[in-house]
């Protein structure tokens, strides 16, 4: 499905990964301690600075910083639009 949002400049559409369930010894984590998720997919990207292209590209799987960012509900999806510089790394 395509998306309808176009990123300005160097801004970058992440659509966020689920949280963890479970945590690595096997246990279950409840909806009330899940924390927010810090990694997600890339699925838009602007055309970057004058002078300054931009690094990530849509399907990349990104880190970004816990309070990065914008929240954006569209068509019952969560994505979060953030500048190029709050991504941490691409893994």
């Amino acid at each position: 499905m395509a998306l309808n949002i176009k990123p300005l400049a160097d801004r970058v559409v992440v659509e966020p990964l689920p949280a963890e369930t479970q945590t690595a010894s096997g246990l279950y984590i409840p909806d009330t301690a899940q924390e927010k998720q810090q990694k997600g997919k890339v699925v838009a990207v602007g055309p970057g600075k004058k002078d300054e292209p931009l690094t990530v590209k849509p399907g990349d799987t990104v880190l970004y910083g816990k309070y990065s960012g914008s929240e954006l509900k569209l068509d019952g999806t969560d994505y979060m639009i953030m500048r190029e510089d709050d991504i941490l790394a691409i893994i």
